[in-house]
């Protein structure tokens, strides 16, 4: 069974791919031959986005389709950047341009703000839709808490928006696990799989596929 994955970065298809194992069949935006419009993802939340994109990708492909959205939530802010995190600062181009800003950006609102109040979670919403029906076949969420780094405690306190750690991509390098005393971008990607949003989202997700018999009781 053949699951497109709605989405061309290739950092998540590979963090979603490597909990699903080789049975999901899974297919990036990327492997489809053709680009399409890309939807305008206007909801309040991360739900709603997840839902909109798996929906409109399953019709316009004539696929399953699974779908996430995804991003940081900062106590201090608000919830900030929320379901704007992936253009927090306004900046477009590649990942290497905007992750930094956004991370600055971050940075700059929360100068004055105590490691005690830097409280932040990542947050995932994955969906699974299906070309044929309206509602979605499954819905799930994954959250995991931590905080902001200070610029002090970044590798290079002259540029932290840089933060520490050379795995993962967007905030990972500023968001700090207590609990492990690292940055989600200083883990293994295995380990950050076994903790993260999106791991714990698609390990969820997958009880879903096998319960739909998309996934094989081993994948």
């Amino acid at each position: 069974m053949t699951i497109l994955l709605a989405t061309s970065n290739p950092h998540k298809l590979a963090e979603i791919a490597a909990v699903l194992g080789d049975g999901a069949g899974l297919l990036s935006l990327g492997d489809m031959g053709r680009a399409i419009a890309e939807p305008v993802e206007d909801q309040p939340t991360f739900a709603g986005n997840a839902l909109l994109k798996a929906r409109y990708y399953a019709r316009a492909f004539g696929l399953l389709c699974l779908a996430d959205d995804s991003g940081l939530e900062v106590d201090a802010l608000g919830g900030e950047p929320g379901v704007l995190s992936a253009r927090y600062s306004g900046r477009t181009g590649p990942r290497g341009v905007v992750d930094p800003a956004n991370n600055r950006l971050l940075l700059e609102k929360l100068a004055d703000v105590p490691i005690a109040r830097r409280g932040a979670r990542f947050v995932c919403a994955m969906t699974l839709c299906s070309p044929e029906q309206s509602e979605p076949l499954a819905e799930v969420r994954g959250v995991i808490e931590g905080r902001i780094l200070t610029a002090p405690e970044a590798a290079d306190p002259s540029q932290p928006e840089r933060g520490r750690g050379d795995n993962g991509f967007g905030y990972d390098p500023i968001f700090f696990v207590p609990a492990l005393g690292k940055t989600t971008a200083e883990l293994a990607p295995a380990d950050k799989n076994a903790i993260s949003h999106r791991g714990q989202a698609t390990r969820l997700m997958a009880a879903h596929l096998r319960r739909l018999g998309l996934l094989c009781r081993s994948g």
